[in-house]
């Protein structure tokens, strides 16, 4: 492996055991085993690194949640996306810090709209990926209180008949 690649592997570890904010060059350098003026040679900033990393590591995770939930209900799909918030939480946080830091750097910005624009292919359209985004908010604040893959599926039908 090269400085590249270890660079993203330190960064996408840096992510999960410290977030997005709190991860700092020193830290990525240390868990990718460079020296830290790499990420400047490679990625220009740390932050272009965290955004090359956390795309890498959400469409990592986006792949292993497609290939579970091939041939399965409906339910069973939401419930395996719901699954990740606890298996992969540091993951969906270090994904929720990012939103806020996207406010501030159109490059981080533009990486999260190109993901989210494969996110809503993914997963059927816009309101889908509403639905995620609030079921992952719910579910790393409140877990007790927030829906399963069942109840989804019941609420969001009752929703459609509704309408």
């Amino acid at each position: 492996m090269g400085n590249r690649e270890a660079l993203i592997e330190g960064a996408k570890q840096c992510l999960t055991e410290r977030g997005w904010a709190r991860t700092t060059v020193r830290d990525i350098a240390t868990a990718a085993g460079v020296n830290h003026a790499a990420i400047g040679y490679h990625f220009g900033s740390r932050e272009s690194l965290l955004i090359h990393a956390l795309v890498e590591a959400v469409e990592e995770l986006s792949a292993t949640v497609a290939e579970r939930s091939q041939g399965h209900s409906h339910q069973e799909r939401w419930q395996s996306l719901i699954d990740t918030f606890d298996t992969h939480r540091p993951l969906w946080m270090a994904q929720l810090e990012a939103a806020v830091q996207a406010e501030h750097s159109p490059e981080l910005r533009e990486r999260l709209a190109d993901a989210l624009r494969q996110s809503r292919q993914g997963l059927g359209g816009s309101v889908p990926l509403a639905v995620l985004s609030g079921l992952m908010i719910q579910w790393l604040i409140d877990p007790d209180e927030a829906p399963d893959g069942a109840q989804v599926v019941v609420e969001l039908h009752a929703q459609a008949e509704e309408g």
